[in-house]
């Protein structure tokens, strides 16, 4: 990928930091499986089968609250499948049968999810999902890898940044062209020389479709991710390599480039399209109040030689210090759905 975009820039100059990602993840994605310890980084349903747990609960209740006999569940890049495979165990005692449907592109991974989550249907994006009755959709960590738009505010005014070739023809970022002043909000507009604003139109379009397929057919959807909510100054763009952070300008195509998550855009999407939204929380609280805890607890009592693993994978899932606050948890329902359990009034 990092030859074939070289390529693309030396004939056609520059190219936006957005198609830079969006290239670069196709890649990325589709010839490898990223996750556990012998990939690149490691999500919260690899980390503990409570997570997926304590989502199907959450699914369950929505759906019995809800009064659906028959629905379809979706995931939106749906990793292993370990997330799908753990919920639809623990929504098997408590919740009729659900249409599982994963929402992937990548042949590799497409091929480890039909073995973790068999009869499985597939699709290439959402505008393809059921519409003939209601859905349940879970995006966990799925809106990081979208491709954002980056602003920096430099000597001639705000710029949108772009991708160029340098003297040594590597990639570096520089300043486009066009004043971009009419999109920055304005209470940012007066920021320090050098500052960055990210947008991920992606995220919102993609948000914009869930609130529709939701409103014709009834439902609801979760999103799990690290960000924050609003519109702010900060570079949160980055490269992980084998569990560490890497230069996201080297080897395109070879490592996950992601960046923070603004809820506030997402929420705004959401509401936009005529759903109800609730959060964003920290995951601590959401899965504490789903009742993790107490699952840990009974987890250990039956598996007493991993009772400190298991009380480790509980502190990585919920403490502030490691993903308890960093990601955040959104929920959003058709107006004629009861509100999600995990937040608070």
């Amino acid at each position: 990928m990092g030859a074939r975009l070289a390529a693309l820039i030396a004939r056609g100059g520059a190219i936006p930091l957005s198609h830079y990602i969006a290239y670069a993840n196709q890649a990325y994605y589709a010839g490898r499986d990223p996750l556990g310890a012998e990939g690149d980084f490691t999500t919260a349903p690899e980390i503990s089968q409570m997570f997926g747990e304590m989502l199907g609960l959450w699914a369950a209740d929505l759906a019995l609250r809800a009064g659906v006999g028959d629905f379809a569940l979706a995931e939106l890049g749906p990793g292993r499948g370990t997330l799908m495979a753990d919920m639809l165990r623990v929504m098997a005692r408590h919740a009729p049968p659900a249409r599982v449907h994963l929402v992937e592109t990548s042949p590799v991974l497409r091929d480890v999810q039909a073995a973790a989550v068999p009869g499985a249907i597939f699709h290439d994006d959402i505008q393809h999902l059921p519409d003939d009755l209601p859905i349940i959709l879970i995006a966990n960590e799925f809106f990081d890898a979208l491709p954002i738009r980056q602003l920096r505010r430099g000597e001639h005014g705000w710029r949108e940044v772009f991708v160029r070739l340098n003297d040594d023809g590597q990639f570096a970022p520089c300043d486009g062209d066009v004043p971009m002043e009419a999109v920055v909000p304005a209470a940012l507009r007066g920021a320090a020389l050098g500052s960055i604003i990210e947008t991920c139109p992606a995220a919102s379009a993609i948000a914009t479709g869930i609130a529709k397929l939701i409103t014709r057919a009834g439902g609801a959807m979760l999103a799990v991710d690290y960000g924050h909510m609003g519109a702010r100054i900060g570079n949160s763009f980055q490269a992980l390599s084998r569990h560490q952070f890497a230069d996201p300008f080297v080897e395109p195509g070879s490592r996950d480039l992601t960046a923070h998550v603004d809820f506030g855009a997402l929420r705004a999407a959401l509401e936009g399209g005529g759903l109800m939204v609730q959060g964003p929380v920290g995951q601590g609280d959401f899965l504490r109040a789903l009742g993790l805890d107490a699952r840990a607890n009974s987890l250990a009592r039956a598996h007493p030689p991993r009772a400190a693993a298991i009380a480790g994978e509980a502190h990585r899932l919920t403490h502030g210090d490691e993903m308890g606050t960093l990601f955040q948890v959104l929920a959003a329902r058709s107006p004629h759905w009861p509100a999600s359990e995990g937040f608070a009034p």
